[in-house]
């Protein structure tokens, strides 16, 4: 076939005519395969012209050195490009040379990942994808079958004269027609333009041209360079997305807290990716946008570029048949809610088998109702070593970095392998002049966070309910760090639903659970708890009586002593070991008219008078330094009190009413000598009484306290004799107690926890209950042990350990754990 009849006429490059040795070395962005018969002078010239507006250089066959092969050079030209553009025209399909081109472009497609966009001019795609009409190759394979048997004489005597190789029916025309059947039926199974969709040749250049641009630009924006620590989490997000897998349409989700670069991930996942799949789309910043132009504007631009048309409706059935035929790799970045999900990716929106959708998002339980568990890959900090090497590729561009490597790495701790954090921290140490301005600029963040990483995660804390912003904040403010029970009880104390609020909080990646001394604890990022603090203090900057919570024992100090009346502050956590003195005459928290929580440690500093608010639902304070809690304060909404270590003789000098009072700890406080009425506190679950040991006395009336589960009384050295328990007891703890006799306990069908351990002045147990587990009877007193011991198929540990008056003789519970 003569170069007049090829896929490629001549027609003007882009660019102009490279050497001859510099030639083989060209990177193209675009190949253009067409018949030239058909559109050289008409839509590829308007192609070719419009993409050398836009500076893309562009491959056709006038860039062949006369007396070089054509079908040689231009498989290389296929090779070197980027991308391909297929001119489906009515007699495409007639060109031998044009099929061989199509064949090496897909294999380009299906080995290095090139980019292939078809158009069918004037040709149905159907009749490309089944060789329907100018389409049909029936003829070709025709000819070539009647003339296999020449081809094999001619190749059997030329191997016999030449020893050349045997006839290949691999590489017969029969073989070649099967490649183009192929090739025709794939690339028309790929996403593309159709002309009829456009009103004019003007038109649908404009479209192409966009689409090859914005192609071009995902393609080259796939390096990594200065994208630190990615590789490795690609890899995951890959295997997460089992690409090679075509039986079904697979959600990956990518959560994360604001700024680990969620996005950025994504983006290079999409860009190594997009090629192969029939169409693309990377929806960025769902939520702002969805705020900004409705969820409709959104459907419509997936649509769009998914099937290269406008004014689509995601409503139309004949749309949706059509994307459920279409392999897709789709991105929908920073999703906020499932509604944007469902319109977006919904269950009404089938997309063909194969596709491929990511979901970026800051809220893990958003992900779940589209996107299964194992599928969630959540983006961590980076290494300490990735972290270091990124920051100091921002602050340090032209500097010897070793100079500076200690502040670099505090720097980095304050970033806490936060990406964007370590990148906005390095911008701002990059005008640096000094090693002085270097530490000027650490010193500054203790008082002054950077504004521009505040700003990222402030964005997340805006998308909070209310419920969920009050908990941060106190997680913020008061427990990073404390147990997740102690947690979740004072901020249920608070009047907050602590348990949906955690787990959102997680879902949003503002807290996590941790372990320390063997218990689950709530953990915070550094930047964030630093965040939840800087917002409760820019409620007032200047008074710090006029924010919700006083957390720095400073701020508390100056409020105290300016003894100002305030409705603003509603709980307050005061070490007052951190202060050096403390020279107050009055310290009057009832000036703080709403305050609930109240913790105070180091108290005993306070040797002044104290007057507390009646609003007190929490009250918590290691060694108050008093005989007695204030007269005026009136308890009624306290559901905690909390006071170890105090020097109380005696809660109130007159009684008070405690009726929604859950707990009371008074645990070591030594000089405590009488337990307060507590007979209307019918709330009451928990009392610690352990090490008071000037109690001489628990009152009749606990037995009337039947919500109480859990009573402890150990090192109670004092204490002879109690009264009857009351019926719900679980938990009584007599440790090394001075008990000399125990009530009848028959009637407590719910204690199973009874330690009687060292109890060196009782002698006898009554009829025990069934249901007991644990007793521990070690170094006690005791001569002898009922029946109801002995039998007790419940116990599970028995501890009898130095028990030298006890005649160890009697039948027990096998499978119990006696120590003897």
């Amino acid at each position: 076939m003569n170069m007049a009849s090829s896929s490629s006429s001549s027609s003007s490059s882009s660019s102009a005519a490279a050497p001859a040795d510099a030639a083989v070395t060209k990177k193209y962005d675009v190949f253009i395969s067409f018949r030239g018969e058909d559109t050289r002078r008409t839509f590829t010239s308007h192609l070719h012209a419009a993409l050398l507006e836009k500076k893309i250089t562009t491959y056709v066959d006038d860039k062949l050195k006369r007396g070089d092969e054509i079908a040689p050079a231009l498989l290389k030209a296929i090779e070197k490009s980027r991308l391909s553009v297929i001119i489906f025209s009515k007699n495409y399909a007639s060109s031998p040379w044009c099929l061989d081109e199509l064949v090496h472009i897909l294999e380009c497609k299906e080995k290095h990942g090139q980019l292939v966009i078809p158009i069918f001019y004037d040709t149905l795609p159907s009749d490309v994808r089944k060789q329907r009409g100018s389409y049909a190759l029936d003829p070709l394979e025709q000819g070539f079958e009647n003339s296999i048997g020449k081809v094999r004489k001619w190749m059997d005597a030329l191997t016999n004269a030449a020893n050349t190789s045997g006839f290949d029916s691999k590489n017969s025309g029969i073989g070649k027609v099967r490649k183009w059947r192929d090739a025709l039926t794939n690339a028309a199974n790929t996403s593309g333009f159709d002309s009829k969709n456009y009103g004019t040749d003007a038109d649908l250049v404009k479209k192409v041209v966009e689409d090859i641009l914005t192609q071009l630009c995902h393609e080259s924006s796939c390096d990594l360079q200065g994208l630190v620590g990615i590789e490795s989490r690609i890899e995951q997000i890959e295997s997460l997305l089992d690409i090679h897998s075509q039986d079904a349409c697979i959600n990956v989700g990518i959560w994360g807290m604001g700024g680990m670069g969620k996005t950025t991930l994504a983006e290079a996942v999409f860009n190594k990716l997009s090629s192969k799949f029939e169409a693309c789309c990377f929806l960025r910043n769902v939520r702002e946008r969805e705020q900004k132009d409705g969820l409709q504007h959104l459907q419509n631009t997936l649509l769009s570029q998914i099937l290269k048309e406008e004014g689509l409706s995601i409503g139309s059935t004949f749309v949706r048949d059509r994307l459920s035929r279409t392999n897709v790799l789709i991105v929908l970045d920073d999703v906020s809610d499932s509604m944007q999900m469902e319109g977006l990716v919904g269950n009404r929106l089938r997309f063909g088998n194969g596709s491929r959708i990511i979901i970026t998002s800051r809220n893990r339980g958003t992900l779940r109702q589209t996107v299964e568990e194992d599928k969630i890959y959540e983006v961590g900090r980076l290494k300490p070593d990735d972290a270091l090497q990124l920051f100091c590729s921002r602050a340090f561009k032209n500097s010897r970095i070793i100079d500076y490597k200690g502040l670099a790495e505090k720097a980095m701790h304050y970033a806490g392998g936060i990406p964007l954090a370590l990148i906005l921290l390095g911008s701002s140490f990059l005008n640096c002049k000094s090693k002085e301005d270097l530490e000027d600029e650490l010193d500054k963040l203790k008082q002054f966070p950077n504004e521009n990483i505040q700003r990222v995660l402030r964005l997340s804390y805006d998308g909070l309910g209310r419920n969920e912003k009050e908990i941060f904040l106190d997680i913020a403010c008061f427990h990073k760090g404390h147990g997740v029970d102690e947690v979740k009880q004072l901020l249920d104390v608070r009047g907050f639903y602590a348990t949906v609020g955690i787990r959102i909080l997680i879902d949003m990646s503002f807290i996590s659970i941790g372990s320390r001394w063997e218990r689950e604890t709530i953990e915070m990022h550094d930047l964030l708890e630093e965040m939840g603090r800087t917002i409760v203090q820019e409620q007032c900057i200047e008074d710090s009586g006029k924010r919700s919570r006083l957390f720095n024992d400073e701020d508390v100090y100056h409020v105290l002593k300016s003894n100002t009346e305030t409705s603003n502050v509603e709980a307050i956590f005061l070490t007052s070991y951190n202060i050096a003195e403390l020279p107050l005459k009055r310290v009057d928290f009832k000036v703080m008219s709403n305050l609930r929580l109240l913790v105070v440690y180091g108290g005993y500093k306070f040797n002044a008078s104290i007057d507390l608010p009646n609003s007190l639902r929490y009250l918590e304070w290691w060694g108050y330094p008093l005989e007695y809690l204030p007269s005026n304060f009136s308890p009624e909404n306290l559901v905690e009190l909390h006071m170890p270590n105090s020097k109380v003789k005696k809660l109130w000098k007159e009684e008070k009413r405690l009726v929604n009072l859950q707990v009371i700890d008074l645990h070591d406080s030594t000089n405590l000598t009488e337990v307060p009425n507590l007979s209307g506190s019918l709330n009451i679950v928990n009392i610690n009484l352990s090490g008071c040991e000037s109690l001489v006395e628990i009152p009749g009336c606990f037995q009337h306290l039947d919500k109480l589960t859990h009573l402890h009384l150990r090192f109670c050295t004092s204490l002879k004799y109690l009264p009857k328990m009351p019926r719900n007891i679980k938990y009584l703890d007599l440790h090394y107690a001075g008990i000399k006799e125990l009530p009848e306990s028959q009637h407590l069908h719910k204690l199973t926890h009874l330690d009687l351990a060292c109890c060196m002045n009782l002698k006898y147990l009554p009829e025990m209950p069934g249901n007991i587990e644990y007793l521990d009877l070690h170094f006690s007193g005791i001569e002898e042990l009922p029946e109801s011991v002995w039998s007790n198929e419940n116990i599970s540990y028995l501890d009898i350990r130095d028990c030298y008056r006890l005649e160890k003789n009697g039948k027990f519970n096998q499978a119990a754990s006696i120590l003897m």
